[in-house]
């Protein structure tokens, strides 16, 4: 979400840029246009970043740190170093933007060289510190010089989802307005944003039931993004290919949030086992499209049916796009 979105307030500015890497087209293929863009703005995996020599961004961004892919890495602290290697070739002109408010992001920075700047969601920004925050009226607020602050917009005024994302637009806003966007174009991008395919995007409300595609999803720490931004009671379509992580980190939030959980794919199982001795949940062993029409059978006038897996497509789809495409169309036929 912040690469499309500071793409797209690059480009409110008048700004051409390109987004790419992790998400849509492939940074090579950016490399290649003629004439080049202003701006490349990267969505770079861990994965990508592993084998990365010279990678050396004028703008860096970490939004968060969590646990994933360790059906890949031998553990945690292995994911969280090729993450690092963002900071690799860090210097005196780096510009880096961290989640203030995440101390794993924070340690990841390290000592790298570079100018820092904050974002910090609920808490305002530290004495001298650089940054953005939510003021008390709710605004999204920048400091990038000392003395100057420059309100944005309220935070009911984006048109995406959830706390997460309220973050999202500020590290957004930070990186755009230090790659020259002005703070006008900048309210102007994030009121005519709307949420990318796949992150928590509405497909449609029919019958009084909301439904919500979050493929994206693919691991735990990002459902639990997802339940905490319901506001209606919650069917959670939950399952896909096992990613290695343990599904009862998601109590908390299913308690609070979810009517029951429909489990499907290669995880469905693991998610049982986890989960049937705390919350609802029934496996479907079926296809996709059995664990679909369950979910639709749960529901009740009100609620929300939300794809958010924490689990890999591979099992079932080629990527978590066409999983989620598969489930807007089978919200569509509802």
């Amino acid at each position: 979400t912040v690469t499309a979105l500071a793409a797209h307030l690059l480009r409110a500015a008048g700004i051409d840029a390109a987004e790419g890497g992790n998400i849509g087209t492939a940074l090579s293929e950016i490399a290649l246009r003629d004439p080049s863009p202003a701006w490349a703005v990267v969505e770079a995996s861990s994965f990508q970043l592993a084998d990365t020599r010279a990678f050396s961004p004028e703008i860096g961004v970490v939004t968060n740190l969590s646990p994933d892919h360790l059906d890949r890495y031998p553990d945690v602290a292995s994911y969280y170093a090729d993450k690092g290697r963002l900071f690799r070739n860090a210097t005196s002109q780096s510009r880096w933007i961290l989640n203030g408010e995440d101390d794993a992001v924070l340690a990841l920075a390290g000592d790298a060289s570079g100018t820092r700047l904050a974002f910090r969601v609920p808490g305002p920004l530290l004495q001298g510190e650089l940054g953005g925050w939510i003021a008390a009226d709710r605004s999204l607020t920048l400091r990038i010089r000392a003395g100057t602050d420059e309100p944005l917009v309220r935070t009911e005024e984006l048109g995406i989802l959830g706390e997460h994302n309220v973050a999202n637009a500020l590290a957004a806003s930070l990186a755009a307005r230090l790659a020259g966007a002005g703070p006008e174009a900048i309210v102007e991008g994030l009121r005519s944003f709307r949420a990318p395919p796949h992150r928590l995007e509405p497909v449609v409300e029919r019958d009084g039931i909301l439904w919500i595609n979050d493929s994206k999803a693919t691991n735990v720490a990002s459902t639990r993004v997802a339940l905490r931004s319901m506001q209606r009671p919650t069917v959670l379509l939950l399952g896909g290919k096992h990613k290695g992580e343990c599904y009862t980190e998601l109590l908390p939030d299913l308690r609070a949030h979810v009517r029951g959980v429909v489990a499907f794919g290669e995880a469905s199982e693991l998610v049982d086992r986890d989960l049937a001795p705390h919350v609802p949940v029934e496996q479907v062993r079926g296809p996709f499209e059995d664990a679909v029409r369950r979910a639709g059978e749960m529901a009740r006038t009100g609620d929300v049916i939300l794809l958010s897996p924490a689990c890999s497509s591979f099992d079932m789809f080629a990527n978590y796009e066409e999983r989620g495409r598969r489930f807007a169309e089978l919200a569509m036929q509802a």
